[in-house]
């Protein structure tokens, strides 16, 4: 069945479709109607949660702790400030390995204020421990929400789907629901190994003495990595049942690509355009998105960008006084490789300034200067700043 959803509509549908059991969540601009549909959904009776109303956002993700402690599968959704507000609680929750799950429409962090888009507030919390899934349309958000559940409680870890605020969050587009029966033969009831019970004491969330604190990071980060190969089995078990696939990253007319574009979310719609109009003038440009972007999926991304003799990655996202978060992993993972390519950062689309298909064709072209000269000259590279700031 299609219906029109926009992003936040996808999103509340996609937690009633996972039966979730408990929701607290505080609304923020432009994640609001996520909370509003779920609040209906439960005081219609149409979905059997508790709702659980705070005064924060620190609160909200604090009670989705206690409720995935106890058993339960809990679900919230923020934006920008309040995934601030949140990120206190994000860690503990990554290191208690509660497999909570967030949708997060991604929006630009304060000062100065901004309600609208970029990718600063997730890319900001990176490390926090939390699986992190980046969404170019409104289906992904519904399907990728789907698959975090059954991913984060396969692993306990807790997943965070993001999605651009506005762009996505507040557009409409047709979506494929699926059948409630389906979901449920998808994605099980949440039965965790370990929970909170008074039959059964048990302490959660000790004192990490320095005896044991660095293991519980290490198991952390080892059952992190394994993430990945979790995603793929998840993935291809979503495409089974549903017929639709997604994989840890997707590329576009790659196939005898010299010039490479590398970004994540809604963005990439754009550039899928820009590359078919330098295609249609001969230049062999193509283009990589990348879905999972924690854990970082290094020999993944290293495979698909290798063959390219230039990559211009484009980011919602500065890390002020250095580069953006996507072209630091990138560059990262290709440290120790023989052959690589030259990169070149484009940070673009702060605050919702519009990214044009002339502006991803204008990145093309500055690529090309690139390979031609054999060197970066300018990174990162900004793209849409105001003339009188830059000349």
């Amino acid at each position: 069945m299609k219906l029109l959803l926009n992003g936040n509509e996808a999103a509340a549908l996609a937690a009633k479709l996972a039966r979730v059991q408990v929701i607290s969540a505080y609304p923020i601009t432009p994640q609001t109607v996520v909370v509003e549909t779920l609040a209906k959904y439960v005081a219609d009776g149409e979905l059997d949660a508790e709702f659980v109303k705070v005064e924060s956002e620190h609160s909200a993700l604090s009670v989705c702790l206690g409720a995935s402690a106890a058993g339960a599968r809990a679900f919230t959704a923020t934006s920008s400030q309040g995934l601030m507000l949140m990120s206190e609680i994000l860690y503990v929750v990554s290191g208690m390995r509660l497999p909570v799950v967030m949708a997060n429409a991604n929006r630009s962090l304060s000062a100065p204020l901004s309600i609208w888009n970029d990718q600063q507030d997730s890319l900001s919390v990176r490390d926090s421990g939390w699986i992190q899934l980046y969404c170019e349309n409104n289906q992904e958000i519904l399907d990728l929400l789907l698959q975090a559940f059954l991913l984060a409680e396969r692993i306990s870890l807790p997943a965070m789907v993001c999605y651009d605020g506005y762009i996505l969050s507040h557009t409409a587009e047709a979506v494929e629901v699926p059948e409630q029966a389906e979901v449920d033969a998808f994605l099980p009831p949440y039965s965790p190994a370990f929970k909170l019970d008074p039959s059964r004491p048990l302490t959660m969330g000790p004192v990490g003495v320095p005896e044991v604190y660095m293991e519980a990071r290490y198991l952390q980060h080892r059952d992190m990595r394994r993430a990945k190969e979790e995603f793929v089995r998840v993935t291809e078990e979503f495409r089974r049942r549903f017929g639709r696939k997604y994989g840890i990253l997707e590329e576009y007319r790659t196939e005898d690509a010299e010039l490479l574009l590398f970004t994540m979310g809604s963005l990439m719609g754009t550039v899928r355009e820009a590359v078919d109009r330098c295609r249609e003038k001969g230049e062999k440009v193509g283009a990589v998105k990348l879905t999972l972007y924690r854990p970082f999926p290094e020999q993944e991304v290293v495979r698909a960008l290798s063959r390219g003799k230039v990559v211009g990655i484009l980011e919602k996202d500065i890390s002020t006084g250095w580069m953006g978060a996507l072209y630091t992993d990138t560059v990262a993972a290709f440290a120790n490789e023989s052959k690589r390519p030259l990169f070149q950062n484009f940070i673009l689309g702060l605050g919702s300034r519009d990214v044009r298909v002339e502006d991803v064709e204008g990145i093309v072209a500055r690529l090309k200067k690139v390979v031609e000269e054999g060197r970066v000259e300018e990174n990162p590279c900004w793209i849409g700043v105001k003339k009188e700031l830059v000349e």
